[in-house]
């Protein structure tokens, strides 16, 4: 399934999840332009993709006015726009008792009102398009309680994008974008990075608690690899909700 010439705008693709998607679509043929807060990860990202197909904004998704600016910016640079993938997300593990407001606004804003925020934005660009597209990355902690523990504000808001890329998938058959949602488990990334310490020891311990197994062996490239899957459907054909999870049976112990 190639892309070859699709520009697709990839949120959150500096690293992890995003950057592997953007990999991957570059190696089916397509250019990509990633947003992210930090300019100095988007030049990395860039770097290692190669600036003929990759081309990076600084931009908030939490903030609407930034993402006009940043989506304009990719379609002017390479001259199209034929699909979204949603993927900027963050969590703050904290018990119910002990969240922050601060932490729990980030995670509303970034995860729930910046998937909101980017469709509505990419809406009248992709409108008449060939075979355009719209991803949302939710997660595996939305509907499965094995993930990872005190992740409450996290799985709710990834629950919400499920539900709200339900109703956007009916807006937009008329207009023939094709709208997915990607539900990727666990895999080897950088996401944990910045979580404050015992917060996350808490969250770990009583994830512990929930059964001596878990399921490991998935790295990032495969979840890029699958949403690269969903857009390279051809016209009239769209992959609905994909769930893609580690399924090696792995002792907790020692994690």
């Amino acid at each position: 399934m190639e892309l070859n010439g699709r520009v697709f705008i990839v949120t959150g693709g500096s690293r992890g999840f995003g950057l592997a998607t953007a990999k991957a679509l570059v190696s089916r043929g397509a250019r990509v332009g990633l947003l992210s807060r930090n300019q100095a990860g988007l030049d990395q990202a860039v770097g290692e993709i190669g600036s003929d197909h990759a081309f990076g904004v600084a931009s908030n998704v939490a903030h609407p006015e930034d993402i006009s600016r940043a989506f304009e910016q990719v379609k002017e640079h390479f001259g199209r726009l034929d699909g979204l993938i949603n993927n900027a997300g963050m969590a703050r593990p904290n018990a119910v008792e002990n969240l922050v407001e601060e932490e729990v606004l980030q995670q509303v804003h970034t995860n729930f009102l910046g998937t909101v925020f980017c469709c509505q934005a990419v809406i009248p660009l992709l409108r008449g398009g060939d075979n355009p597209r719209i991803v949302n990355i939710s997660s595996a902690s939305a509907c499965h309680y094995d993930e990872m523990s005190h992740l409450s504000i996290y799985a709710a808001t990834k629950a919400a994008v499920e539900r709200f890329t339900r109703d956007l998938r009916e807006e937009l058959q008329a207009d023939n974008i094709g709208v997915t949602c990607v539900r990727p488990g666990g895999a080897w990334t950088s996401f944990a990075e910045g979580w404050d310490p015992q917060a996350t020891m808490a969250g770990f311990e009583a994830w512990s608690q929930a059964g001596p197994y878990m399921d490991t062996g998935m790295e990032a490239e495969q979840v890029g690899d699958a949403v690269a899957y969903a857009v390279a459907q051809p016209k009239g054909v769209a992959v609905d909700l994909l769930e893609i999870r580690p399924n090696i049976l792995t002792p907790k112990g020692g994690y």
